[in-house]
């Protein structure tokens, strides 16, 4: 393949602490839904690839889960995909709510820019939140004392204010190079994979405390028929059959809950009607089972 002078390519690893709005932000940049939100920590599993193609740069995204200390085999490949995900890219965002000390994981995470001399964005996340601006000077002042970030932007993923200022910074760092995808993409995601995630997504929202957290979903059928229509079967997997009970919910409610829900966001996102059925089913200790990680994608 050959290069292109005209244009540019940059890849962007997002990384940062649960619950600081990275999947949030990433939605933001591309301008679309692509990855799943939900105000529970650890609610992204997978690295999920946006893509955003503007004139003659294209910018990749990497929106990774949140680091944490680990107890399962799921959390030990959470925590991989994030150390995958320094390899190759220009810039990382390093995202951080506004307001917020400077925690362990942080910490953690700036040791890595040092060892590995990356070019890092210091994005100051949820900025509509914070009445006293004094106090993103004071926060601003405590991560420079620890590392010299190339840039420090602050923002709002749900207003969008700071989006322009960002990207303008990270194209800073594109380089000559072909388009890794075409121009009107914006995810690498599967319309398969869509489906788990937006079904997760509607369990994480309607379900409270840890539960949600032990729900895995695995897409048994997904076909595509006549009069633009997607027929899709997931399996709830849970760890009890106490878990199993809270999902259904009494009379079937919650589990046609979250499948109306999903049906809605799915029809909106793939802009096509969506046939969706749910079943759940027990697998204990699913979380540290290779055999049931690698049905699910984690491996």
């Amino acid at each position: 393949m050959q290069m292109n002078e005209n244009k540019k390519c940059v890849f962007v690893s997002i990384l940062g602490k649960p619950n600081v709005g990275k999947s949030s932000l990433l939605n933001m940049l591309v301008n679309s839904k692509i990855s799943i939100v939900s105000p529970k920590s650890q609610t992204t599993r997978n690295r999920v690839t946006g893509i955003l193609t503007e004139n003659n740069t294209q910018l990749i995204f990497i929106d990774t889960p949140g680091i944490h200390k680990s107890v399962t085999k799921l959390g030990d490949y959470m925590n991989s995909e994030v150390n995958n995900s320094f390899s190759g890219s220009e810039v990382c965002l390093h995202v951080i709510e506004a307001g917020k000390k400077i925690s362990e994981l942080d910490l953690e995470l700036i040791q890595k820019f040092i060892k590995l001399r990356l070019n890092v964005i210091l994005v100051i996340n949820k900025i509509d939140l914070t009445k006293d601006k004094s106090e993103l000077i004071k926060q601003i002042q405590k991560f420079n004392e620890n590392f010299e970030y190339n840039s420090i932007v602050p923002v709002s993923a749900k207003t969008q204010d700071g989006r322009n200022e960002l990207l303008s910074e990270i194209k800073k760092f594109a380089v000559p190079s072909v388009f890794y995808y075409s121009e009107d993409e914006i995810t690498d995601q599967t319309e398969r994979k869509l489906a788990s995630e937006i079904i997760r997504e509607k369990i994480l929202y309607f379900l409270d405390k840890e539960l949600p957290h032990g729900t895995g979903i695995y897409i048994e059928n997904y076909k595509e028929i006549k009069n633009n229509t997607r027929n899709i079967h997931a399996v709830i997997y849970c760890d009890r059959e106490s878990h199993k009970k809270i999902i259904i919910g009494a009379q079937g409610q919650m589990i046609k809950k979250i499948g109306t829900e999903a049906r809605k966001s799915l029809e909106y996102i793939l802009d096509c009607k969506v046939n969706l059925n749910l079943f759940v089913k027990v697998k204990e200790d699913w979380r540290n089972k290779d055999s049931v990680l690698k049905i699910l994608g984690y491996i």
